[in-house]
């Protein structure tokens, strides 16, 4: 089956019309199935997706995801020591009974974009899209279409929101494959502060397609913490979207960790819109098996004095395969930006490969703009040394790649979240379990 002959089946089609078009998102949806048509799916002579291969994607028939799931099949992704609002939805659905929203700050809206728009569709309908690359990205056009639920979040003005909002997408997962296309919003204003988890995790064994996409809109001042945790079925496809958008003095932290699916694409969208802004991107991936991951990063520096910076690590294994491709653009009168990007990759197999891409697009005269990557292998003298103290090879090297990985895991606030993804990283580790007691 071709691409365009995949768009025009009934794979994606069928669903589209089967949608309520009497429900207020609907313009936006059929904006966006227009939109997915036009564009049809990239192929590697499209000079963005030129690493990654999609066609397995492409030559699959998805069905919308349906079932359910109890609390335990959460468990391992929730945060049980954490006081933090929990929103989880499953198949891309919210589920009310498996969710702990708690009590709110005075002015936040916490609620499913299902239950908002059929009440208060007006308060989104500003914001919803607004900062999504639908002219250029397919994948979040197909999300766009298919908006049927997901999560809002909104920080009124001058309010900090004490606990993090951790929204959980997990998807059920049986002999036919399935497709999901969750949503996140969130409108950040002026002097607000905020803390959001996102984790995507399966239920189940089998094939799947998660298609997220995620709209951050921050205020002037205004604080932002976020964290995407991908830990999927390995026979999972993730292609996400991040895209933020920033106003005069704002911070925001964003830290994506890759470890599970089969096929992952992570694509990161920043516009520095307004003086002053700081942005920081922290990556980690762990890739075993024939695991393909890319991240696709792009930091446009609109306005002057304002800071970003990059910073990804690889670890790959077997015979599994990473892209990394950070493109900075600083705009003519984007003086006094100051821009870092690095990519930092670890090889353990004659087999893994990794293709990194650090790229500037300078227009300004007045920047202080670097990038690097680095590509190689654990240093045999290293493990000479630790050999050399009386720890035998195979656990001096699980050392020297828990300590390279940690790094990015070592920035994160939340001190639950952190020891859980240290575990994750040495479960995925030989010996790993000799560390484990530290933890």
């Amino acid at each position: 089956m071709t691409t365009q002959a995949m768009i025009e089946s009934d794979t994606f089609q069928a669903a589209f019309e089967a949608l309520d078009t009497q429900s207020p998102l609907h313009e936006l949806r059929s904006k966006g199935f227009e939109r997915f048509r036009e564009l049809g799916f990239p192929t590697r002579r499209d000079e963005e997706w030129r690493y990654t291969n999609i066609k397995p994607i492409t030559t699959t028939t998805f069905k919308p995801a349906s079932g359910s799931i109890t609390k335990e099949s959460i468990t391992p992704y929730t945060l049980s020591d954490t006081s933090c609002h929990q929103m989880v939805f499953v198949n891309g659905r919210f589920a009310a009974e498996l969710s702990d929203v708690g009590t709110l700050e005075a002015g936040v809206r916490l609620e499913s974009i299902a239950t908002i728009s059929e009440s208060s569709f007006d308060m989104i309908a500003p914001h919803l899209g607004s900062c999504a690359e639908i002219e250029r990205e397919v994948f979040t056009a197909l999300n766009t279409a298919f908006i049927e639920d997901g999560l809002f979040l909104l920080v009124p003005r001058d309010v900090d929101l004490e606990k993090p909002v951790h929204v959980i997408f997990i998807t059920t997962l049986g002999s036919a494959a399935v497709v999901t296309h969750p949503r996140i919003l969130i409108v950040a204003e002026e002097n607000s502060r905020a803390t959001i988890i996102e984790t995507y995790g399966s239920d189940g064994d089998g094939v799947c397609l998660t298609n997220p996409v995620t709209e951050i809109i921050v205020g002037e001042n205004a604080i932002i913490d976020h964290y995407k945790i991908e830990q999927e079925s390995e026979e999972a496809y993730h292609i996400s979207s991040l895209n933020v958008r920033q106003h005069r003095s704002s911070n925001v932290t964003s830290h994506n960790y890759s470890f599970g699916g089969r096929l992952v694409r992570n694509n990161l969208n920043c516009a520095l819109d307004d003086e002053g802004c700081e942005a920081t991107f922290n990556g980690l991936t762990i890739g075993h098996g024939r695991q393909h991951v890319d991240n696709y990063l792009r930091i446009d520096h609109n306005k002057p004095n304002c800071n970003s910076w990059e910073y990804y690590k690889t670890v790959l294994d077997d015979q599994s395969r990473g892209v990394f491709c950070g493109r900075i653009y600083v705009a003519p009168d984007a003086q006094k930006t100051d821009a870092k990007q690095t990519s930092m990759n670890l090889l353990l197999s004659e087999e893994a490969s990794i293709t990194t891409m650090p790229q500037l697009d300078i227009f300004a005269d007045d920047v202080k703009c670097t990038h690097g990557a680095t590509i190689g292998q654990i240093e045999e003298s290293q493990l000479f040394y630790l050999q050399s103290r009386g720890i035998d090879k195979v656990a001096a090297k699980t050392l020297l790649i828990y300590a390279f990985a940690n790094e990015t895991i070592a920035e994160i606030k939340i001190e639950e979240l952190r020891t859980r993804l240290e575990r994750v990283l040495l479960d995925r580790l030989p010996r790993g379990e000799l560390l484990q007691g530290g933890l």
